[in-house]
């Protein structure tokens, strides 16, 4: 625009600048982040622009007809600088042609904006067909000279063609705001008993929160509410530093003995020794040195809830006992003869396989069993990419009132390199770097990352996420193969795997294959 004036800006020409710019500032936060953007930006307003289309026409609950589709296409299109027009149309397909981008010469620059068109025009015949895939075949920004567009209407014949896919998700929305309502109920819960626990300590300190913006903490924070209100016996895993203490807290809140003590232990920090006796408590005289009566965390958390941490690092008889407790609802203390009866609920956690455990013959079957009634794997932190600015944001509130430092945002720079980073040490370890970070930072803005290794070592992964890697590699190109030797046959599939039909598809949904694409 450097030979514009000031006459030529049009609120169209800045929305136009605006949203290009937006793209190209999102497009620092990584590669995935802008497309969604784009996405959701498109698919939002072409809701707008349909309402407001139907409140023209006078039509305000009827699904549109092909021939209003194709009128509102173009026309919103056209009204903010496209030269768009029919190609052809059908009940199955309509094609499209362009002349002029609405974003004008700049769209070269960032051809992902294509992805907008494709989001107005596929979500709106989504919601009035069921059912889109809009296949972009030319594209002025890929130097095509002009814009060829597809939305194709019925999946049989759109099967074979490329392109992204829209369904009639009316419900998207009411999921989104039900998990902001089920993310605010969990807080509030925790919110209060937080409250009740620290009173004294309320101006000094922060209520837990759990940061759920990606898939796999919504699925979390789903199962923390159909299983809260139950007495099952909880066991999760993850790895060191993911927030399982955060998440049993959580459940804890949400369950009819909130009003009761929350009594965590993490087992793997108690000498062996000691062990027993912190649990289940001692007898006077139970060995030198217990010179008085002492109550395990047992009977601390009597009517409320027991989270053991690195419950795996129990000892044989630890075990042995435990699993008396779970089955009889009762104990003895070391040295003692009297049954306790203790009504407790039970959440145990691990940071390994504890199955792998089992079959090593290093953890008891049947407690495997007693404790693993309902399972909660919590995601590391580098499968949950969308939660990474919340819980920044959320760090550095908290380490700028404990250190009395003023640093609001971090630099593009230090977003980018806490999302390429592994992090081994989940959440726990981006808390210790951002406030090692903040306290060398003079600004308001945090422009360096100050990992706790050198730089060489920081691009080394650990053995356990190698060797996930390798199967995960390796499992996806399998599937592959074999959908392509047995022509997309689950069947065929399932018996060359030595699994069932359903593993298979549980597997192919995890990759994204779909069989569909490899059948003749």
């Amino acid at each position: 625009m450097a030979d514009s004036t000031l006459s030529d800006l049009t609120p169209i020409a800045f929305l136009q600048t605006f949203i290009i710019e937006l793209m190209h500032a999102s497009e620092q936060l990584g590669q995935e982040q802008p497309q969604q953007l784009i996405e959701h930006i498109a698919l939002t307003a072409g809701r707008f622009f349909e309402e407001v289309y139907r409140n023209e026409c006078g039509n305000e609950k009827e699904k549109l007809h092909i021939e209003s589709y194709i009128e509102l296409i173009l026309g919103l299109k056209n009204n903010i600088g496209g030269n768009f027009s029919l190609s052809s149309s059908n009940q199955d397909s309509i094609a499209v042609y362009n002349t002029r981008c609405p974003f004008g010469e700049k769209v070269a620059n960032f051809p992902e904006l294509c992805r907008m068109t494709s989001s107005v025009f596929g979500g709106i015949a989504a919601r009035n067909f069921g059912y889109a895939k809009v296949e972009i075949t030319k594209s002025i920004a890929q130097n095509d000279g002009c814009c060829e567009v597809n939305i194709h209407l019925n999946p049989e014949i759109a099967k074979n063609k490329k392109g992204t896919e829209y369904r009639d998700n009316s419900n998207d929305t009411e999921h989104e705001q039900s998990y902001t309502a089920l993310q605010t109920l969990i807080e509030e819960n925790m919110l209060k008993i937080w409250r009740k626990q620290s009173s004294q300590h309320i101006k000094k300190h922060q209520p837990p929160l759990i940061i759920a913006n990606s898939k796999g903490m919504q699925k979390v924070l789903k199962s923390i509410e159909v299983i809260a209100p139950t007495s099952a016996t909880i066991l999760i895993e993850g790895h060191t530093g993911v927030g399982k203490e955060l998440v049993s807290r959580a459940i804890h809140a949400m369950s009819v003995r909130s009003h009761k003590v929350f009594v965590p232990i993490n087992c793997g920090a108690i000498a062996e020794s000691l062990l027993e006796s912190a649990l289940f408590g001692h007898e006077k005289g139970a060995f030198t040195g217990a010179v008085e009566v002492h109550q395990g965390v047992f009977e601390r958390a009597e009517g409320g809830t027991l989270f053991l941490d690195e419950i795996d690092s129990l000892s044989p008889a630890a075990q042995t006992r435990l699993l008396r407790v779970i089955q009889e609802g009762e104990l003895e203390r070391v040295g003692g003869k009297q049954a306790i009866q203790v009504d407790v609920r039970l959440i145990s956690a691990t940071n390994v396989n504890l199955q792998d455990k089992v079959e090593l013959g290093e953890f008891r079957k049947d407690l495997y069993f007693r404790i693993n009634v309902v399972k909660l794997e919590i995601p590391p932190l580098i499968e949950r990419q969308e939660d990474f600015p919340a819980l920044v944001d959320l760090i550095l509130q908290r380490m700028n009132k404990k250190h009395n430092k003023s640093v609001t945002s971090i630099s593009i720079a230090v977003m980018q390199k806490i999302q390429a980073y592994h992090w081994p040490g989940n959440v726990r370890e981006l808390e210790n770097a951002l406030e090692r970070s903040l306290l060398f930072t003079t600004g308001t803005v945090l422009t360096e990352l100050k990992l706790d290794i050198n730089e060489s070592s920081s691009k080394l992964i650990d053995w356990k996420q190698l060797k996930e890697q390798a199967i995960t590699k390796v499992e996806r190109t399998f599937l592959q193969v074999s959908l392509q030797q047995f022509q997309g046959d689950i069947k065929q599939i399932a018996a060359s795997m030595e699994i069932s039909t359903r593993a298979v598809y549980n597997k192919l949904k995890k990759y994204k294959l779909n069989p569909d694409d490899y059948r003749k």
